[in-house]
């Protein structure tokens, strides 16, 4: 199977099993641009690793100096099996082109729910805003609670953020946190919505505040960046 280049990834799709995502500190934005090109350069000169990596997604941070990576699997198994047979040839042709890339972990992930674009958006995102939520212990119903209690809020929400254009709510397999994949129109559009009267995107209502004060939250994050590379194995290939 080859290469397949689009714009980003499907993640309406349903048969994502899990997700990695993971950051690169690649230090400067020069560096940025030279490791996608670098990521693009070995993968597209080798096949398609493994049936079931269903996508790969590169994101350039708005900090200028990290790359937020996102993987589609079909499940535990398949990332095992590429982890052992094809990830060290590309890392090292990657590694060659840019050295001293600092790797910053890796989280499991599961798909939870997802705020869809409403009928007839057809925006591109020019935007991904990553909102990434830690929890004081391993807890999978807290997890689903919290998200559920952010759908509350956003569906009661009397003035919902214009520049929001979809929202894909993510579990870690080992309870502990939640991370947001949300797509924005761009990233004025996000520094807009946050700037608005209300603590965070939302508008101050009591919804939004019990996800604000949520408890058990140890710690969260809200990283922007913007659309550089997804990958997908070629149809029919």
């Amino acid at each position: 199977m080859s290469v397949q280049f689009e714009s980003r990834p499907d993640l309406a799709r349903n048969d994502v099993g899990l997700v990695k995502a993971s950051t690169w500190d690649v230090g400067t934005p020069e560096r940025q641009r030279e490791t996608v090109e670098a990521i693009r350069t070995a993968w597209d000169s080798r096949e398609w690793p493994h049936p079931g990596l269903l996508s790969y997604t590169v994101h350039v941070g708005e900090d200028g100096k990290t790359l937020f990576h996102y993987t589609q699997w079909s499940g535990e198994q398949a990332y095992q099996d590429f982890f052992r047979h094809g990830r060290d040839e590309r890392n090292a042709d990657i590694d060659a082109a840019v050295p001293g890339i600092r790797r910053l972990g890796l989280h499991t992930l599961e798909p939870y729910r997802s705020a869809l674009p409403r009928e007839g958006d057809g925006r591109e995102p020019g935007c991904v805003v990553i909102v990434d939520v830690e929890f004081e212990e391993a807890d999978k119903a807290r997890q689903r609670d919290w998200v559920d209690t952010v759908f509350e809020a956003l569906g009661t929400d009397p003035a919902p953020a214009p520049g929001g254009i979809s929202g894909h709510f993510h579990v870690s397999t080992d309870g502990t946190r939640v991370l947001n994949y949300a797509e924005w129109q761009s990233a004025q559009a996000h520094a807009d919505a946050l700037a608005g009267p209300g603590d965070g995107i939302g508008s101050r209502t009591p919804q939004w505040g019990r996800v604000q004060s949520y408890p058990g939250v140890i710690g969260s994050g809200v990283h922007r960046y913007t659309p550089a590379l997804s990958m997908r194995p070629r149809a029919g290939a």
